[in-house]
């Protein structure tokens, strides 16, 4: 099939920048305990593509039993971003990618970034990696994937079940589904799939 647009998430699937950001978790609730970092972590990859300010609220409320305010939220993730940006910037390409992105520009297959991260950040990182040109909008939270996705098809002329998302969470894959889209998982060689038996998977980025 040709498709006519295909939806990125960022970490795990354009950048091998997954375990970047699991460090910079249990570096930060390391001084809770060996418990806490644990828990953190664990939370963490089995929600790969949730927001960062949804973590952290998690993390405080349901880990720590602390409130947390917004402005305790936002000084968190700047902390994080701290720990993480320079190390994605350096971070390298998943198998496959380059030549992925290369293809659809080739083939004018218009591309979406589809991220987990803040849009800000996200949209930095993917001006500074060099990678604007291929992408023709580039979106992160606070807004929801599927509302990410959804918003993007009502203003496009596109058929979902034309279009392909390409994500290696759990968050990506519900997103493309409630949309209606086609759906390649990115499972790490070594890595245990997330996702159900009848989901196509590589751990090589293709169309």
């Amino acid at each position: 099939m040709t498709w006519q647009a295909v939806f990125f998430d960022f970490d795990g699937v354009i950048l091998d920048s997954v375990d970047i950001k699991t460090i910079a978790f249990a570096q930060m609730f390391r001084p809770y305990g060996e418990d806490i970092e644990r828990q953190v972590v664990d939370y963490h990859i089995k929600h790969g593509g949730v927001s960062r300010f949804k973590k952290f609220q998690y993390f405080y409320e349901e880990l720590l039993h602390r409130s947390i305010n917004e402005e305790t939220i936002a000084a968190l993730s700047n902390t994080f971003s701290d720990l993480v940006l320079k190390k994605i910037l350096e971070a390298p390409f998943m198998p496959g990618v380059t030549e992925t992105l290369q293809s659809i520009k080739e083939k004018q297959i218009q591309a979406f970034v589809v991220s987990g991260t803040p849009e800000e950040e996200i949209q930095d990182i993917i001006v500074r990696r060099g990678l604007a040109s291929f992408f023709l909008e580039v979106h992160g939270s606070p807004r929801q994937k599927d509302e990410i996705v959804r918003n993007i098809l009502s203003r496009y002329p596109l058929n979902s079940t034309k279009c392909l998302f390409i994500g290696d969470a759990l968050s990506d894959y519900q997103a493309a589904k409630q949309n209606h889209l086609c759906f390649l998982g990115i499972v790490k060689q070594g890595h245990t799939s997330l996702f159900s038996s009848d989901t196509t998977i590589s751990h090589i980025i293709h169309l």
